[in-house]
């Protein structure tokens, strides 16, 4: 697409904080024809094992979540507030029964085997590197448990490598 630039991890303007929690983002897994994706607002980046990583985390019952573990990359999209009725659909609707691009009007783009959408104004590229599932014995703060997760059907987490970052070229 020629409407995007390269740009490395460390360079993106916006607060991780910012657009993770208060942005929101879609997370996606699969190719063409056989891909899903959510919105989420927990996660973030960071520094580990010397590469820029992401860490997301999936519900087992999520769509979604057969897709990252099917495939070994993700994308991570973020967007402009105009879209946030967009990701509030593909946050409150299940793969399962809907086409979510069909439905919100988001534009999914394939390149070498992964999925983002067009109307994106950051993309990270991330290779999976390491998953494993929340577990309640693990948590310090033991009222997480009852507070989040009162039926302890804990997350996956997963740590993607970002090995690409696209920007959207403002005009």
């Amino acid at each position: 697409m020629t409407d995007f630039i390269a740009v490395k991890p460390e360079d993106i303007e916006n607060n991780v904080f910012k657009a993770v929690g208060d942005g929101w983002m879609l997370i996606t897994a699969g190719e063409k024809g056989d891909f899903n994706t959510m919105t989420a607002s927990w996660g973030g980046m960071g520094i580990l094992w010397n590469d820029p990583v992401s860490f997301i985390f999936v519900l087992p019952q999520r769509y979604t979540y057969n897709f990252t573990e099917k495939y070994g990359k993700y994308t991570l999209t973020f967007f402009d507030e105009k879209y946030r009725d967009a990701l509030a659909f593909c946050g409150s609707h299940s793969g399962r029964d809907h086409d979510k691009a069909k439905e919100t009007g988001l534009t999914p783009v394939f390149e070498d085997g992964w999925t983002y959408f067009a109307e994106a104004s950051l993309v990270l590229f991330c290779e999976k590197k390491y998953c494993d599932d929340l577990k309640g014995e693990n948590f310090a703060d033991k009222s997480i448990p009852g507070k989040f997760y009162p039926s302890s059907d804990f997350h996956r987490m997963y740590i993607g490598k970002i090995t690409k970052c696209l920007k959207k070229q403002t005009e």
